[in-house]
């Protein structure tokens, strides 16, 4: 599809029925990611190729954010995702974090609807990390040698609430790393600097995916 022909933004709608928009560049990425993946393994239809992307990112993800955390964001993304391709009801996240109901999906007849959706599924999953991990991270996590260079994409914003405590988590993260320095130049407290220190992402992290998944966005 053309530039000119597709939407230069992706609406989100949140169960409150208010809506945000992604900014196209993040469009733009889940379709590099999509692509990426197609070109990867071509034993699997193209049009499943984000749900790959899915699988790509669980690891890394979950990782940062524990299973429950990853399972979260997916869940959110693909209940977002169902408001503009109804086909996705048929998929679920799966307690590890994967997705299941792929085999029904294969039976679609209408390949392009699928993998239209994938674009939105991953569209929407990417803002989500974006307000959770921040670009930086994202950027870590989706780019390779085989992408073209990640672009900066502005940040959409959040309700003031919501802006404070992700405030918070970029102090507990800064503590996190300040703390691992410490650990660096202090052998006999390395072990129990480093424990704290993980607490404290944790603790981090736990609050980011809260805000990712319940913070209602301005229009």
């Amino acid at each position: 599809m053309s530039n000119d022909s597709r939407p230069s933004a992706t609406p989100i709608l949140h169960s409150n029925g208010t809506k945000m928009i992604l900014p196209p560049q993040t469009r733009d990425l889940a379709q590099s990611l999509i692509a990426h993946e197609g070109a990867a393994d071509t034993s699997e239809p193209m049009e499943l190729a984000a749900f790959r992307v899915c699988e790509t990112l669980r690891q890394p993800v979950c990782a940062l954010t524990g299973v429950d955390g990853f399972r979260a964001l997916l869940s959110r993304a693909l209940a977002l995702a169902r408001a503009e391709a109804p086909i996705f009801s048929v998929l679920q996240v799966a307690a590890d974090g994967s997705l299941q109901g792929l085999d029904k999906l294969e039976r679609q007849n209408d390949k392009d609807h699928v993998a239209q959706g994938g674009v939105i599924l991953i569209s929407q999953l990417l803002g989500l990390l974006l307000t959770f991990i921040g670009e930086a991270m994202t950027s870590r996590l989706v780019t390779s040698e085989d992408l073209p260079p990640f672009k900066s994409i502005p940040n959409i914003g959040v309700r003031k609430g919501f802006e404070l405590i992700l405030n918070a988590v970029d102090q507990l993260n800064g503590v996190t790393a300040h703390l691992e320095g410490l650990a660096d130049q202090n052998p006999p407290f390395t072990e129990a600097l480093l424990t704290v220190a993980e607490n404290i992402r944790n603790t981090a992290n736990v609050l980011a995916v809260l805000v990712a998944v319940r913070s209602p966005r301005p229009n």
